[in-house]
């Protein structure tokens, strides 16, 4: 399959949403599938000067997707149109961290998450920089999943580098996290709706929200 993908490999667009690995990704499955939102599958990329920083990840974790524009939830466990009326709440996502606050209806499918992505750069690293911008970019996961890094993710991040151009490996990793981030909010934002699983887009066209 490595193989296949290198011989594949194209300057196109990069597919994103419900394609590939992000197909059957799904975000907060604290309360069962029953309630989860379509996650998927996001890049996003960075020029700075000379080097390029891009990320591909897949987002299927167990904390819900904030867009940290806003601090917005796009996609968690959903209230149901029953729990809306009975709250006479406009809310559409319940919070995940809230709900493990009171270990509410804790569901036993919580094992089935994880986020996990590669940050590509031309900019030259050793493999102890690679390491170091490979950490940095985690914190992307942080300033967009709530909560990350749980017990039930496996979430990772993986670095790699063509070496052609100098840089700052502070400033890589910093950058990395950026287009990390951007990443896990495309990805959500370009799902689309799979079986009974609705998208963010799904959800705004229904409530105008």
């Amino acid at each position: 399959m490595g193989y296949q993908a290198c011989v594949q490999a194209s300057d196109a667009p990069v597919p994103q949403g419900s394609v590939g690995a992000g197909t059957g990704a799904t975000v907060g499955k604290i309360l069962g599938m029953e309630y989860a939102t379509k996650g998927g599958l996001g890049s996003a990329s960075m020029i700075v000067g000379d080097v390029v920083i891009g990320a591909l990840v897949v987002v299927n974790p167990f904390g819900d997707v904030r867009d940290p524009r806003n601090g917005q939830i796009i996609a968690g466990p959903r209230v149901t149109s029953a729990q809306s009326k009975a709250t006479s709440d406009a809310a559409v996502f319940r919070d995940t961290l809230a709900l493990m606050k009171r270990n509410a209806g804790v569901s036993s499918q919580l094992l089935s998450n994880t986020v996990v992505g590669v940050v590509a750069t031309n900019a030259r690293l050793t493999k102890e920089e690679a390491n170091k911008v490979a950490q940095m970019a985690q914190d992307g996961l942080a300033r967009t999943i709530f909560p990350a890094h749980t017990m039930f993710d496996g979430d990772t991040i993986f670095a790699l580098s063509t070496g052609s151009q100098a840089c700052d490996v502070s400033t890589v990793g910093a950058c990395a996290a950026e287009v990390v981030a951007d990443a896990v909010v495309r990805a959500v934002y370009e799902a689309k709706k799979l079986a009974e699983i609705p998208a963010y887009r799904d959800i705004v066209s229904a409530t105008g929200v």
